[in-house]
């Protein structure tokens, strides 16, 4: 199974992406961050539940409970958030669409993009799970840092291809 395949079967909201997209364009690519992007809000839960149970358990607090719904209504909004944000390439542009109740649109021109480089800490390898960096002439772009990005190095090798070529397009 190729990238393209796993991109297309993780990608439910083909609608949220493609109202993005201008009339003459065409998704190339378009992934949600890493599950990993989760991995605090889930932390923040079960931390909460052991100081709640403790608390609940030696103060006889019952009202120490809904603090707890509170990160639980957190972590919610956290999976919504990371539900509705993608990371879109298409044959002019890298997208970073993102937000809940307001909507951002980070783009990128690919002719502004002179450089992307993929770093991967040692927990982002274990998760699988890295982060592109690009680089651009001028001035600040948008897009320079897109973490969490999964399948990173197959990835890598697509979102290149399609910002730079491939060695087999030589031109005649």
């Amino acid at each position: 199974m190729n990238l393209q395949d796993m991109m297309v079967q993780h990608d439910s909201s083909s609608r949220t992406v493609d109202k993005y997209l201008m009339s003459h364009e065409g998704r190339v690519i378009a992934v949600r961050s890493h599950p990993a992007v989760l991995i605090p809000p889930v932390a923040i839960v079960v931390g909460g539940l052991v100081v709640c149970g403790a608390v609940g358990a030696v103060a006889s607090l019952m009202w120490i409970w809904w603090l707890w719904l509170i990160t639980i209504g957190y972590l919610l909004w956290k999976v919504v958030a990371w539900s509705l944000e993608f990371f879109l390439v298409t044959e002019h542009r890298m997208m970073v669409v993102k937000g809940v109740l307001n909507r951002s649109v980070l783009m990128m021109p690919l002719t502004k993009v002179t450089d992307i480089t993929l770093n991967r800490s040692m927990v982002g390898r274990m998760l699988g799970y890295g982060e592109f960096v690009t680089e651009s002439a001028g001035q600040k772009q948008a897009i320079n840092h897109v973490n969490f990005m999964p399948y990173p190095e197959q990835l890598y090798l697509e979102v290149s291809s399609v910002i730079f070529g491939t060695i087999d397009e030589s031109p005649d």
